[in-house]
């Protein structure tokens, strides 16, 4: 997963600040050292280094530290922020205007995955109901026209391009009208790709700025190129203005360092990056979930984003449940169906505090997949009494007879049955733990920015405390929690309406 070796590294440097009995300068230059050490294993530029221990070592002062100081926690906001100040320029992306066009030209190196990346984008707008398109505007690349062709045809995007028209400025220029009289408000050009050497194309990205006036320029970044990234990013800042930037391959290549220190050098902030190959595997970029993610801080904040993009039915029923503490398997059943809806688990799974970002390989995702379908299928094999029952767990051990049953219909092993029934109740216990925690949401809409920062890092906390790392993996990934989350908004944390439509299969 993403950066998951650096992510690692420096969550164990800050770890032995809590196994120091005293804290003091060898300490903190031993763990200074250590995260530096990650950062340049991660190609992160070395000017860029120095200057983050420098900060860090400017903002701790032992002597001038007041008594009962908590010299831990000043020095883990120390390096949490200086991380940020890493991924974040502190200029703001553009930002689109609904009912207007707004016109995105990509340009970055060949290979880099440009046309993907325009691909992504022009989906991930369109799914939030915007009216989106593509022009292929790389005469130079063999193929071209015919990958973004595929891609968006697959995707449902509106498209133009030309097997016969060999100037890119009259394909982007006429495109880019095209749509415009159209109506389409996001508009994406893709330009050839290209290398600073390459003085000729360099010159045709120019023109093509100049003959379709972009709202903003996006710069995609290949993760892999390593440190290469930043002379590359400043030869592109210098001819056009770089309004922001994407960074892609970030799934194969661990170290990344070089993207994100690159971002200096382009003064741009990033929008999104890329995780993979599908059309989803592509998240927006926030400079501190990123950071939170990367040290296993999790974002809650995100989680709530993701779940409320789902626009699920109400349940009121599930409600009163909740509010009294209860919490069945069929609720967990009917969560397991809501699950196969969401994204990939992966970027779900790096949201929730306690798992870093190399919890969860792909592979390890397809086994999650497998592990979720064959916990349905047992509970499939339950009685209508044993899925409502408020404490099914102590039902099936009163009487083992149930346990053989339940084995047999679903062709599983009695210990199977008795792990699914001892996840279960885990689960029930966080879901009834966030249940009780009163006023953790504010507002009557489902507007993440409305959460109280305080009780949001109290909800970090318990879920950091609470969720084990091997019971979520067995249970499929997620195990639901998404569900749950939006569930406990309105159950008991501030009433923002109805609840998610848990109705589903074989229990409607």
């Amino acid at each position: 997963m993403v950066l998951a070796d650096l992510g690692r590294s420096i969550r164990n440097a800050i770890g032995k600040l809590g196994q120091a009995t005293v804290i003091n300068e060898d300490v903190l230059n031993t763990m200074l050292n250590e995260i530096c050490g990650a950062l340049l294993h991660a190609d992160v530029n070395i000017r860029l280094v120095k200057q983050l221990k420098d900060n860090i070592r400017k903002s701790i002062d032992f002597e001038e530290m007041a008594g009962g100081t908590n010299k831990r926690r000043l020095i883990q906001r120390g390096v949490i922020t200086e991380l940020m100040k890493l991924v974040e320029p502190g200029n703001k992306p553009y930002q689109p205007q609904k009912g207007k066009p707004n016109v995105f030209m990509f340009v970055g190196l060949q290979g880099s995955g440009k046309t993907t990346t325009c691909t992504k984008l022009a989906y991930h707008y369109q799914k939030k109901g915007w009216k989106t398109c593509l022009i292929c505007a790389d005469t130079f690349r063999a193929g071209a026209f015919d990958q973004l062709k595929q891609n968006a045809t697959k995707a449902r995007i509106a498209f133009y391009g030309s097997y016969t028209e060999i100037d890119p400025v009259i394909i982007a220029q006429k495109g880019v009208e095209k749509f415009k009289k159209e109506g389409f408000e996001i508009i994406i050009v893709d330009t050839s790709g290209r290398h600073k050497q390459e003085a000729s194309l360099f010159e045709e990205m120019i023109q093509v700025s100049n003959a379709v006036n972009p709202d903003s320029t996006v710069f995609v970044m290949d993760a892999s190129i390593g440190q290469a990234c930043e002379a590359q990013a400043r030869a592109f800042s210098e001819s056009v203005d770089v309004a922001s930037v994407i960074i892609t391959k970030l799934d194969s290549h661990a170290k990344g360092g070089g993207a994100l220190s690159a971002v200096a050098a382009t003064g741009s902030p990033v929008i999104f990056i890329g995780t993979g190959e599908h059309i989803d595997d592509f998240e927006p970029f926030k400079a501190q979930p990123f950071i939170q993610k990367l040290l296993g801080m999790g974002d809650i904040e995100g989680l709530v984003e993701k779940v409320t993009e789902m626009g699920l039915d109400d349940n009121e029923e599930l409600i009163k449940r909740l509010k009294h503490g209860l919490f069945t398997l069929r609720d967990m059943y009917e969560q397991f169906q809501n699950i196969m809806k969401m994204g990939p688990f992966s970027q779900i799974m790096s949201m929730i505090p306690g798992f870093g970002p190399e919890f969860m390989t792909k592979g390890n995702e397809q086994e999650s997949v497998s592990r979720l379908k064959k916990l349905m299928t047992i509970m499939d094999s339950m009685s209508d009494g044993e899925l409502d029952h408020p404490k099914a767990n102590e039902l099936f051990s009163k009487e083992s007879t149930r346990l053989a049953r339940v084995a047999r219909g679903s062709g599983t092993s009695v210990t199977e049955v008795k792990e699914l029934l001892s996840q279960y109740k885990k689960f029930a216990d966080v879901v009834k733990k966030m249940g009780s925690m009163k006023g953790v949401f504010n507002g009557k809409d489902m507007n993440p920015k409305n959460v109280n920062p305080m009780q949001m890092q109290k909800l970090n906390q318990q879920m950091a405390k609470m969720m084990d790392p091997r019971v979520l993996q067995q249970m499929g990934g997620m195990g639901g929690l998404q569900n749950m989350m939006r569930q406990l908004q309105n159950a008991g944390m501030g009433g923002m309406g109805g609840l998610s439509g848990m109705g589903g299969g074989r229990f409607k």
